[in-house]
């Protein structure tokens, strides 16, 4: 990861229809490192839909998003960002650390090795446990330890906190604190509200 401040991510004018309805429209965001973009609104608002416009799932119904100043498609955009959704995306036929292993394999080296990302989500131990055998929390833990092995700038994470206690909530919160502390950035949605005093928290309500 380079150094903070020198990666951006930009919305210009940016629509979504969905079944003839506007979900959003002439939304513009600047997001800079170091900064987290919190999407809020009630369900069916948009803020799924923004999500996988940025990932690019789907285009958006007008407007663009630049990277660093280029267009997302001219730029490392996608190596540069990392996509946790609503469900763990994780493979509960597959142990712990075959999970990690195949995330890894998928992408750059990141600043924890596989085994401190597990002792950092409190999974230290369950490396050879089958992800079905798992809680809830503990797959998303699972999940969110995938973004500690990987090198990426951005995180976008659809309702990160799903399933997760109290201490859970509290951990991730210090993950994206943590990465952010190091130049990092994030978007994410989430009925919770976030804990971050000491990162810069943009709000962009969607109802």
């Amino acid at each position: 990861m380079q150094t903070q401040a020198t990666y951006s991510l930009e919305g210009r004018g940016l629509s979504c229809i969905r079944d003839d309805r506007v979900l959003f429209e002439e939304l513009a965001f600047e997001l800079v490192s170091g900064q987290v973009l919190l999407l809020e609104g009630k369900n069916g608002s948009g803020k799924t839909s923004l999500l996988r416009i940025l990932c690019g799932f789907r285009e958006p119904d007008a407007g663009k998003i630049h990277w660093c100043g280029e267009a997302v498609k001219d730029s490392q955009f996608y190596a540069d960002m990392a996509y946790v959704g609503h469900l763990d995306g994780i493979k509960k036929e597959l142990t712990v650390l075959e999970n990690l292993k195949m995330s890894l394999a998928l992408s750059s080296s990141g600043r924890y090795s596989i085994d401190q990302a597990l002792t950092k989500v409190h999974l230290s131990g369950y490396d050879d446990v089958l992800v079905q055998a798992l809680s809830a929390g503990q797959k998303r833990r699972l999940s969110l330890a995938r973004l500690l092995i990987t090198e990426n700038v951005l995180w976008i994470l659809d309702e990160p906190f799903t399933s997760l206690d109290r201490q859970g909530i509290a951990l991730i919160e210090s993950l994206m604190a943590e990465h952010c502390a190091s130049g990092g950035m994030i978007v994410l949605t989430s009925h919770h509200d976030i804990d971050l005093p000491d990162v810069d928290v943009q709000r962009i309500n969607l109802s």
